[in-house]
């Protein structure tokens, strides 16, 4: 394996793709996103139907299923000192007829349909081999050298009036704009729990995957960008923006990620990246594990180890519906984040065209 001509790594994780794509690889699997799979993908369209995958940015609502997060607030802007917000340009430059509005927005990355970037997640791991475990992401990228912060919470949230509008963070070489600049454009692949497992919340492991796979038939290949529908968002959606947790909390399928085989089997699928239509792909928290473990272990098998990009609050239903109804499993996807320089994630409109 790849191992000390590394500058940040003596040793990598066991399993992971660190140094597969070079040693300053910030793309991961999405390497695997070639050009063979976009005119694989491209080979999928065959009706001209588009369907958008995204929940409206205001969606779920509230901040009652993450705390942390908060919904986008739209704000107009200023012109000469004026709103600029349904404008006369007339009062401000006699003679023209234009009218006139801009506006920002404060946005969560994370709030609504999203991907995941690398240094999202990271682990405690002893890369240099010295029995002493530091905190790294994909690659060996470093907090504080590549990934850098604040050291306190006065450097974070929305700037108070007296504060500078500065950025206070950077993800880096790992930032979201590296996803960006790749297009992510490919041969996605549906698989339909929902379809087999209701809208009861369900943990679905390797067993249950695989018999999800095998039902439908359907064939997954290195660089594929996999979806799992589970209804989530679609639950999300009739909410309208009230989402109740205790519901949502009993509700759909979710990943294992404490199953060991269900990560083996992501290893070795070579997926590009997988999105789901819930809200965190995995189960959260996941099942009961030792000390050591993470709390997110898909997360950190797919961000940490492989480079595996992670699409959370998808909405699929009706891409899921129309694939079923017509006994496909495979579309062409197209689904890059913004491209929003040292950003940790991003707000994403994927389009699947059929």
């Amino acid at each position: 394996m790849p191992s000390s001509t590394n500058p940040r790594w003596k040793q990598r994780p066991p399993g992971s793709t660190w140094g597969d794509f070079g040693a300053d690889d910030r793309l991961g699997r999405l390497n695997l996103l070639t050009p063979e799979k976009v005119r694989q993908g491209a080979a999928q369209v065959r009706e001209g139907l588009r369907f958008s995958l995204s929940l409206p940015l205001d969606y779920p609502g509230g901040h009652a299923l993450n705390p942390n997060r908060k919904p986008p607030v739209l704000r107009p802007l200023q012109r000469k000192g004026r709103v600029n917000f349904n404008c006369l340009l007339q009062d401000l430059e006699p003679g023209y007829t234009d009218v006139l509005s801009d506006d920002m927005v404060i946005l969560s990355l994370q709030y609504s349909t999203q991907w995941d970037g690398l240094a999202h997640v990271g682990a405690l791991f002893d890369a240099n081999g010295d029995g002493v475990a530091e905190p790294l992401y994909y690659n060996g990228f470093a907090p504080g050298v590549d990934v850098v912060g604040p050291a306190d919470v006065g450097g974070t949230g929305v700037p108070t009036q007296r504060e500078a509008a500065v950025s206070t963070s950077s993800a880096g070489a790992l930032g979201i704009d590296g996803m960006a600049g790749n297009g992510v454009q490919g041969r996605g692949v549906m698989l339909d729990l929902r379809a087999h497992h209701g809208d009861a919340r369900t943990l679905i492991g390797y067993e249950q995957l695989m018999r999800v796979i095998e039902a439908d038939r359907v064939e997954i290949e290195a660089g594929d960008l996999l979806c799992l529908h589970t209804g989530f968002a679609q639950r999300v959606l009739e909410m309208q923006k009230q989402p109740d947790p205790d519901v949502l909390n009993r509700s759909c399928a979710v990943l294992d990620g404490r199953d060991e085989r269900l990560l083996q089997w992501i290893s070795d699928s070579q997926v590009a990246a997988i999105a789901a239509d819930n809200y965190a792909v995995e189960a959260y928290p996941a099942r009961p594990g030792a000390a050591c473990c993470a709390a997110l272990p898909l997360h950190e098998h797919c961000l940490f180890r492989l480079g595996v990009h992670l699409g959370e609050l998808w909405h699929l239903t009706p891409l899921a519906q129309w694939l079923r109804a017509h006994g496909r499993s495979h579309f062409l996807l197209t689904a890059p984040p913004l491209n929003l320089p040292g950003a940790i994630a991003s707000p994403v409109t994927p389009v699947a065209t059929v």
